[in-house]
């Protein structure tokens, strides 16, 4: 089992959320397509962005290949986080995701 955590200043995102070209390189269309509707747009960045780190924290001692661009964090129809690899659902990973208006944090365990 390994673990990761990460966490974000949101005000940091403020102004990669007016960045169309710096939102495609790091997150994926779906995240942005969830994101950018949102009243609070810089925090649900942010905290997508925390998950993606996490995530790859915990994965990087098993898989050196591993990008920050091959994650992404989609909400099943209940609205909880799910981990993507490269668009493939990665069932071996819980994570939990928490925001406020100043930080976002994920953690993420792979097992």
């Amino acid at each position: 089992m390994n673990v990761g955590i990460d966490i974000e200043e949101v005000e940091r995102f403020v102004k990669y959320a007016k960045d169309k070209s710096y939102l495609e390189r790091i997150f994926s269309k779906e995240e942005i397509a969830y994101s950018i509707p949102k009243k609070n747009v810089s925090q649900h960045l942010a905290v997508r962005f925390a998950a993606k780190e996490a995530v790859w924290k915990a994965l990087s001692a098993k898989n050196k290949k591993l990008f920050i661009t091959d994650i992404s964090i989609k909400n099943d129809k209940n609205g909880r986080p799910q981990v993507y690899i490269k668009n493939i659902k990665y069932k071996k990973i819980d994570i939990s995701l928490s925001h406020t208006r100043k930080y976002a944090a994920a953690v993420a365990i792979a097992f």
